[in-house]
């Protein structure tokens, strides 16, 4: 990890320190292995601390799972920007992660996470091909210190969370449009529109396939603004022109199989010319430990949609 000038304030037994061709470092945090171990799989937190000091982080995906990819870039308070790309090896909740940094410099990363005394003991080991490349690194991006201030900004953040909060499985909107009802209802099942306004602020949805009847199936594959395609399927359920509707999403990985299924309940008020509606979004259960990221920022991702859904309705 590349530093600052700053100088590491931890304890000097725990310092990281490199020998052979790894670097390693040691901390004990005072909070439980379960929180700590979500610092380090969730963007929302892990985007707040990581890095050495002064460094900001913009998340662009974050899939931990064995084969998944998390893509960052690291801003440096110089201005330099660092591009980095892992691919998880290993990940055994909440006890272990192995991930290769597979943009330069190249190295193997293991993070193992212990209890002790309701704290948490974490040891993380970086491996490089060789001595020499270490050593570079360690000149180059000063990564020995890096690895201190990056630790020690995790024990700051765990200072300023609260204990283990479970993310809401629920959400409930309410949007007023200045457009009729029916011009409203129309821009949820009418492809065309559909596509124009669905999904958050720079999303793009180049497949957009709805058929608005019961039992009609759905099929819309967002783009991110990095290029990452996301694909959604779903199906409607009810439909009340133009006061009532519901439908499911189930968003995918990329073999295709649901991470997690969403029911989504409209109804539609109009009150003279301006049309209100209430939106309720309802999470299904699931296992797969895959939706966490998706339900961080599930509140931001409608509220943006449904801004550029005004923006539709409004033309």
């Amino acid at each position: 990890m590349p530093a600052n000038s700053g100088k590491a304030s931890t304890a000097s037994e725990l310092a990281a320190e490199a020998t052979g061709n790894q670097i390693t470092a040691t901390r004990i945090f005072d909070a439980p292995r379960d929180l700590v171990f979500q610092m380090w799989t969730e963007p929302e937190h892990i985007s707040k601390w990581w890095g050495p000091k002064g460094f900001t982080n913009i998340i662009y995906e974050m899939d931990v799972r064995p084969g998944g990819v998390w893509r960052f870039v690291m801003h440096g308070p110089d201005g330099r920007d660092y591009q980095n790309k892992i691919v998880y090896v290993e990940v055994v909740r909440p006890e272990r992660l192995v991930y290769d940094h597979v943009s330069y410099p190249l190295f193997r990363a293991t993070a193992t996470f212990d209890e002790q005394d309701g704290k948490t003991r974490v040891s993380m080991r970086m491996v490089f091909e060789s001595a020499a490349l270490r050593d570079q690194v360690a000149k180059e991006f000063g990564a020995v210190e890096g690895l201190d201030q990056t630790l020690e900004r995790l024990r700051e953040h765990l200072a300023k969370t609260p204990a283990y909060q479970p993310l809401p499985r629920d959400l409930a909107l309410t949007r007023s449009f200045d457009a009729p009802r029916d011009v409203v209802f129309k821009a949820w099942t009418d492809a065309q529109s559909l596509k124009r306004w669905w999904g958050p602020k720079g999303f793009t949805n180049p497949v957009c396939e709805v058929d608005p009847r019961p039992g009609g199936l759905i099929r819309i594959d967002m783009r991110a603004p990095d290029g990452t395609v996301y694909p959604t399927k779903g199906m409607f359920r009810e439909i009340v022109p133009p006061e009532r509707l519901v439908f499911t999403t189930c968003m995918l990985d990329e073999k295709g199989d649901t991470v997690f299924e969403v029911l989504n309940t409209l109804t539609f008020t109009q009150h003279g010319g301006k049309t209100t509606i209430m939106l309720y979004v309802s999470v299904g259960k699931t296992t797969t430990g895959l939706e966490r990221p998706y339900l961080a920022g599930m509140e931001q991702g409608w509220s943006e949609s449904l801004d550029k859904l005004d923006q539709e309705v409004a033309q």
